[in-house]
């Protein structure tokens, strides 16, 4: 009797007809409160992962100190000495080359030593800090 009811349109089979499509409109439509959600649920899920790999990584907390703090000082003297360099090439221009090479060398590490600033005073926005360095 249920396939004579479904063929001839009863009210049940009207009924789930009517369901089916409209969970499959629903599932078809992506709302911006369901995008905001995801969105937020993805912000916490990187959150929680970068706080468990600090916690994880925690032993290693001197030697990243360490490296971050070698890096950054070589760069941070190269723009040093490159305006060192500039101001004594007024009277001795042969340093003149040297900046430029300190200054260019600076530059190199720019990216290196952002992402280093970054991890550390802005860990939870790495994501976004790392997309635009790449551009």
């Amino acid at each position: 009797m249920g396939i004579f009811a479904r063929i001839f349109g009863s009210d049940e089979a009207l009924k789930e007809v009517v369901k089916s499509a409209s969970e499959g409109l629903d599932a078809l439509v992506y709302t911006d409160e369901e995008k905001a959600n995801a969105a937020a649920n993805d912000r916490t899920e990187a959150r929680r992962m970068v706080v468990e790999w600090l916690k994880a990584s925690s032993g290693q907390n001197l030697a990243r100190r360490l490296i971050a703090l070698s890096i950054t000082s070589v760069w941070l003297l190269q723009y040093v000495m490159a305006h060192v360099f500039g101001v004594a090439s007024i009277w001795l221009p042969e340093l003149t080359k040297a900046r430029e090479s300190l200054l260019q060398g600076g530059s190199d590490m720019s990216n290196a030593v952002m992402l280093i600033l970054a991890f550390y005073f802005a860990a939870p926005h790495m994501g976004e800090i790392v997309k635009s360095i790449r551009k």
